[in-house]
């Protein structure tokens, strides 16, 4: 049992000389937490180093990043599921509308705004907006066409509204999904096709048509000439962003088939385009032109009669 003479606290002499005394002994140094550490020799780091880490980045933020880039998988039925195809900003879309009104050459529109965050939102409200302007400014058309005759009186055409959404979104909708499935018919043929997602083909279609939202306010103008000139220019503008973007798809398909897969895509854009602009803006020009060239033919007949 331990005498009170064990317990007493005992005087310890400078380290310096213990150390002297018994050089096998082992010290622990308990630094001062107000007192800055010492530099410590190690292994000389460059500023490269440093440099290489902030570009490309250490293990923990890499980590970080491959976290943060999960997204959990919802059920289709679920509402979380189809609110991932609107979770975008108005930035994003304003880029991506910048990017189909400016097509560059040699620049794929997937792979430079799409690929990244593909969404709906940007080509649900272009059509929707397309929509309306078409079925408004054809209503408008049909009004300055017959106005200052006497016996005309204008009744809105509120069913415009309902073929022109069934024109716009089938396009939209129906042409994106036959093309993909035409492109991964060919990439099960062809293994180095480059494959594109339905959801990024909607959104190139999508963001296509927006350059025909302008051009059909100013199809109100009663020029058939400005009509004309206007529908080339919106027909080249998305045309080319069509062809820009598609093109990569299929140029290492077969020579014949790539082309005909283009001049399909472009001359399906084209009927859209002139099937928009003879319906629902040169057919009351033609309407009007019968009931003026019948007026005189009625006027005769009733001569005749009387």
């Amino acid at each position: 049992m331990a005498t009170v003479d064990d317990l007493q606290f005992e005087e310890f002499g400078d380290t310096t000389t213990s150390l002297a005394a018994n050089p096998d002994a082992t010290t622990i140094s308990i630094e001062d937490p107000g007192e800055t550490p010492k530099h410590k020799p190690g292994p000389p780091r460059g500023l490269g180093r440093e440099e290489d880490d902030e570009l490309l980045g250490n293990d923990d933020s890499d980590k970080t990043e491959l976290l943060a880039g999960q997204k959990k998988s919802s059920p289709f039925w679920t509402f979380e599921y189809y609110q991932t195809f609107f979770d975008v900003d108005t930035y994003q879309v304003f880029d991506r509308i910048k990017g189909s009104l400016l097509p560059i050459p040699g620049k794929n529109f997937v792979r430079l705004y799409i690929r990244s965050n593909p969404d709906l939102y940007g080509p649900f409200w272009i059509c929707a907006t397309l929509v309306f302007a078409i079925a408004i400014s054809g209503n408008l058309s049909n009004f300055l066409i017959h106005l200052g005759e006497k016996t005309y009186h204008y009744v809105p055409e509120f069913r415009k509204v309902s073929i022109a959404a069934t024109i716009i979104y089938a396009y939209a909708w129906l042409v994106p999904l036959a093309l993909w499935g035409f492109l991964v018919w060919r990439n099960s043929k062809v293994m180095n096709i480059v494959s594109y997602s339905f959801l990024e083909i909607v959104c190139v279609y999508g963001y296509s048509l927006f350059i025909y939202i302008p051009t059909a306010i100013l199809w109100i103008i009663p020029q058939k000439a400005v009509r004309w000139v206007l529908v080339m220019i919106a027909l080249g503008i998305s045309g080319s962003v069509l062809a820009m973007t598609f093109w990569p798809a299929v140029r290492e398909d077969n020579r014949r088939i790539a082309l005909a897969t283009i001049v399909t895509i472009v001359l399906l854009h084209m009927l859209l385009s002139v099937g928009c602009l003879a319906y629902f803006f040169d057919a009351p020009e033609m309407d009007h032109l019968l009931t003026s060239t019948a007026a005189p033919n009625q006027t005769v007949v009733a001569a005749k009669s009387s």
